[in-house]
Order: structure tokens, then C-alpha cells, then sequence
């Protein structure tokens, strides 16, 4: 079963939140392999939230491997959570490779993280 909430108090956009819980869920094992999500319009009205919402969750997550959708199948849990994994440690060493040629200490590089990681930005931006 899929529990999710939307805190319409938080600063961080409701799709971020639906996005980063379902991730979440499925890196650390809750949510197996080949489990069906439930359809864009049921999780929209089960939070109050817009479609549209959900929609740009579950497109991030399958664009991320994390999910897969089969047309009118619906959207699946995918075997994307190892390869999601594997990507993060990569792009851990080359941050950590980065900071390390700028001369940061490791506990400026963490902070440099933290602080992003905690105000909800994205990197893409």
C-alpha cells in the first residue's frame, strides 16, 4: 500500500513532495519492483492536489528509472531504485572531486550540499 501526504504548509512544491516521498519509497525497498502506482487522477483526489501535480511527479520519476508506465496499463515500480543509486554515488565522487580541486574542506563541501539539498532547490536550475 502507497501512503503519501501533502504538507500544503511546506515550502517545497507538492509535486517535490509527492516525487521525493515516492522515491524515497521505492530506494529504500517499501515499494517492490512491479508494484502498481495508482493512476495520475485517483492520487490527485486522494491528496487534493491537481492532476497536473501528480503528473509532473510520476514523469521525474520515470524519467529518473524509478517508474515505469505502460500506457493504459498504468504506472509501475521499476528496477530503476540500483541504477538511481549507482548514478547518485557517481555524481557524489565527481561533486567530491570538484570541491577537493577548489580546495573546499570536506566539511564546507557537506555544508554546500546540506544547504542545498534542505532548501529544496533542484540542480537543474
Amino acid at each position: 500500500m502507497i501512503t503519501l501526504s501533502v504538507d500544503t504548509a511546506s515550502k517545497v512544491p507538492p509535486f517535490e513532495q509527492v516525487r521525493g516521498e515516492l522515491a524515497r519509497q521505492i530506494n529504500d525497498g517499501e515499494l517492490a519492483v512491479g508494484t502498481k502506482l495508482p493512476t495520475v487522477r485517483r492520487l490527485a483526489a486522494d491528496l487534493g492536489v491537481a492532476p497536473n501535480t501528480i503528473a509532473r511527479a510520476y514523469r521525474e520519476l520515470e524519467e529518473a528509472g524509478l517508474i515505469e508506465t505502460r500506457g493504459r496499463a498504468g504506472s509501475f515500480v521499476g528496477a530503476g531504485g540500483d541504477e538511481s543509486r549507482s548514478r547518485a554515488r557517481q555524481a557524489a565522487a565527481d561533486y567530491a572531486e570538484t570541491a577537493h580541486r577548489l580546495g573546499l574542506s570536506a566539511g564546507e563541501a557537506l555544508a554546500i550540499v546540506s544547504a542545498v539539498l534542505d532548501s529544496g532547490d533542484d540542480a537543474k536550475t
